[in-house]
């Protein structure tokens, strides 16, 4: 949402919008390229509160005014770069992908989705109310008079905006006006401080009815997510690859880290120790029931429900412990058997950990009657072992840690494990996750912590765009009000037509190069 310049008239009593002052409490005006809605009913309050309190807000928004300088200098230098980048990337001496529009991370955490429109559009209003709120109250405690409130819509671009009375505008000392000027942009910037404590401060605010960092609990499984017919609502996830996960973002970091680490069984070559711990002691018996298919350019064909498994020999121990040859020297694997998933991952792993295996000479754990087999990972897909269990099985006075040992010593528990192969990426982003597990068995309010979070982050995002996007040098933002008032009262050394030639060139250019970057980003999101 663009936020308006402030005040509805400039010098010389022209008028920047088609404005008319009502009588009543709320107006409106429509035209062919513009319509607005006028509020005048807080006139008086926002008054009266701003100067019963205007010693308290002057050193607020004077504390407002260093960072909005700081903001706008900030906000100039990171346009200049990216002109810069553009124009070396279309000249062919930088590359495409190191020049793309830095100011992108502010919605690295925002990811579009139908659910996530809702929480955008009350983030933007509540964002846009906060900014001009500030703007009012610097007013008032300044003893200017708001004439009111709007939100409007110029062409496509919507908007808000507070007009003040030009004339007492212009009897303001320097520092004044720049206190009101200002105001949003150190508002906003409070919101995101306030968003960001509040993020901190949410798992011991919400500890009396959550537990929070145990386990990450799943909320939603899309239709399509190829884990809808594993994981349901409500089911706690304990692990990946026997690996503990305790939140969300672990989770998610945890398939990075494996989406990384799946490249195609090489046969013939070594065989590192991180591989190893997906090796398994495979029976004789159950290799003999197995089906023998044709290994041939890293393709198998294995029917359904069953997976690819290839056998490999253990390492020696003592060889990784005194940096020796690394290498496992085995003839190369023609052949592979086809094994049922479910019934491999119970059984026990071929290798040690390196770290505990101190003593010993060999790193195999497999008996005469057993082989090491590994699955074998063909380019794009990942083998990963989940362990989860259901909620309620947890809220009946159960710990993971008793559930885990009573899953080692063989008796059947709420801890169940399954193997997903395919696409670790996608398996990641189709499962929604909340690092929040409620204490009492009462589903419904699982929902609120990851409302509450998903809330504080959107306002996080939103609030700091409007923050940068009114410090930037541009036309009918904060960036121009500020800039003018800069160079009206601060630098008195230049002539009045010499400082509205510099105000006017800095405008255009702004203005010019945000138009130039946000049609290149939107250009090549699109393509």
């Amino acid at each position: 949402m663009m936020d308006g310049r402030r005040g509805g008239r400039r010098r010389g009593d022209q008028t920047l919008l088609p404005l008319r002052r009502p009588a009543r409490h709320f107006a409106h005006t429509v035209s062919c390229w513009y319509c607005d809605f006028k509020c005048m009913a807080f006139n008086e309050l926002l008054f009266r509160l701003g100067r019963r309190h205007s010693k308290i807000l002057r050193i607020w928004f004077s504390i407002g005014i260093g960072f909005s300088l700081a903001a706008l200098i900030g906000a100039t230098v990171i346009i200049l770069c990216e002109m810069a980048k553009a124009t070396l990337t279309y000249a062919g001496i930088a590359r495409s992908r190191d020049s793309s529009f830095s100011l992108s991370f502010l919605t690295a955490g925002m990811h579009m989705s139908p659910s996530s429109m809702g929480f955008l559009c009350l983030s933007s209003f509540l964002c846009v109310l906060v900014h001009e709120f500030g703007h009012a109250l610097a007013a008032a405690s300044e003893g200017v008079q708001m004439e009111y409130i709007a939100i409007f819509c110029a062409l496509v671009f919507p908007g808000a905006l507070v007009a003040f009375n030009d004339a007492s505008l212009q009897l303001l000392p320097g520092l004044a006006s720049l206190r009101i000027y200002c105001a949003g942009i150190w508002h906003n910037a409070a919101v995101c401080g306030v968003c960001t404590l509040a993020l901190f401060l949410l798992p011991f605010i919400l500890s009396p009815l959550y537990i929070h960092g145990e386990s990450p609990m799943v909320l939603d499984v899309h239709s399509t997510s190829p884990l809808s017919g594993y994981l349901s609502p409500y089911d706690v996830i304990h692990s990946l690859d026997e690996f503990r996960v305790y939140t969300a973002d672990q989770w998610k970091q945890k398939l990075t880290v494996l989406t990384e680490q799946t490249p195609p069984l090489s046969f013939g070559q070594s065989s590192e120790m991180g591989n190893m711990q997906k090796s398994y002691c495979v029976p004789h018996s159950l290799i003999e029931k197995s089906i023998h298919v044709p290994f041939t350019r890293y393709e198998t064909y294995c029917p359904n429900e069953l997976f690819a498994f290839a056998p490999i020999t253990c390492p020696d121990m003592s060889e990784y412990r005194n940096g020796g040859n690394k290498t496992n020297n085995q003839e190369s694997v023609e052949t592979i058997h086809c094994l049922n998933a479910k019934d491999v991952i119970k059984l026990r792993k071929c290798a040690h950990d390196p770290v505990q295996a101190s003593s010993d000479k060999s790193g195999c754990l497999c008996s005469e009657d057993e082989s090491c087999f590994m699955p074998v990972q063909l380019p794009g897909l990942g083998w990963v072992e989940i362990t989860y269990s259901r909620l309620e099985c947890l809220n009946h006075g159960r710990s993971v840690d008793s559930e885990n040992q009573q899953s080692n010593s063989g008796e059947k528990g709420c801890i169940q494990t399954f193997v997903f192969v395919g696409d670790l990426t996608a398996m990641a982003h189709s499962v929604h996750l909340t690092s929040y597990q409620p204490r009492l068995s009462m589903y419904f309010i699982a929902y609120l912590p990851d409302l509450l979070e998903r809330f504080l982050t959107c306002s996080f995002h939103v609030s700091m765009v409007l923050a940068l996007l009114n410090s930037l040098p541009v036309f009918f933002l904060d960036g121009e009000s500020i800039l003018e008032v800069t160079l009206l009262h601060y630098f008195g050394f230049m002539s009045s037509r010499m400082r509205q030639s510099v105000l006017r060139c800095c405008l255009y250019v702004g203005t010019a190069i945000c138009a130039f970057l946000i049609m290149r980003t939107i250009f090549v999101s699109v393509s």
